[in-house]
């Protein structure tokens, strides 16, 4: 009997409980129901109440994470889109960049200096402000575990969805453009949501400053691995 609850429970209670959170927080857009944070408190439990073992869970799942490679190609797609966008807003979508690199950067550096965190962590702790397809990537190349990146990444887009508003209040920060490449450039895919729901510029922003911010840390990580040691 477990050996056909534990495929079947991991799989598939999987995919519906991630379904079931995104379309109840389409429709309340309650914080505490977006799937980066109710997903997988929603997984855990499953996997609690089924008492499947975490290898058994990993068996059975890691084709999903696999689909990471598929989804980082399919980033192309929005970058044609909105290429129009691209050649409109050069500046806004450069400085996004350049800043999000800098400052996350720095700061997790920063953290984990301050923390006196152990190496595999800061090194893990570093790549947490882009998405997870290209922070899983690049991880490796700086030292750490892409399984504590995917974590510290999940956590950095939970907590940007919650603060920004306050935040671009308090600075008074009004500019759509601005939001936009700040979101992208620090919370990744959370933040890009987020912004989507604030408006459509920002969402278009958001999304080319966090695709660009992903590919420059890609292609900087070699790098920026000799920085960081």
């Amino acid at each position: 009997m477990r050996d056909l609850l534990w495929p079947t429970g991991s799989l598939v209670g999987t995919l519906v409980l991630y379904y079931l959170c995104k379309t109840h927080y389409k429709r309340t857009k309650s914080f505490w129901c977006t799937p980066l944070l109710a997903a997988p408190i929603a997984v855990i439990t499953l996997v609690a109440a089924l008492k499947i073992p975490l290898p058994a869970y990993f068996q059975y799942t890691h084709w999903l994470v696999a689909l990471l490679g598929p989804a980082t190609i399919a980033f192309a797609l929005p970058i044609y889109r909105q290429r129009h966008m691209i050649a409109r807003y050069p500046l806004t979508i450069i400085a996004g960049v350049v800043t999000g690199l800098i400052l996350g950067l720095a700061s997790n550096w920063a953290y984990a200096t301050l923390l006196h965190m152990p190496p595999v962590i800061a090194h893990s702790l570093l790549p947490r402000s882009v998405s997870t397809p290209f922070a899983i990537q690049v991880s490796a190349k700086f030292g750490g575990m892409p399984d504590i990146t995917a974590l510290m990444v999940v956590l950095t887009g939970v907590i940007g969805m919650l603060v920004c508003e306050p935040l671009f209040s308090m600075a008074r920060v009004k500019s759509a453009h601005a939001r936009g490449a700040g979101l992208g450039s620090s919370s990744h895919g959370a933040g890009t949501a987020k912004a989507h729901e604030l408006g459509q510029q920002e969402g278009v922003i958001a999304s080319l400053t966090m695709i660009f911010t992903g590919i420059a840390m890609v292609l900087l990580a070699p790098v920026l691995s000799l920085l960081f040691r």
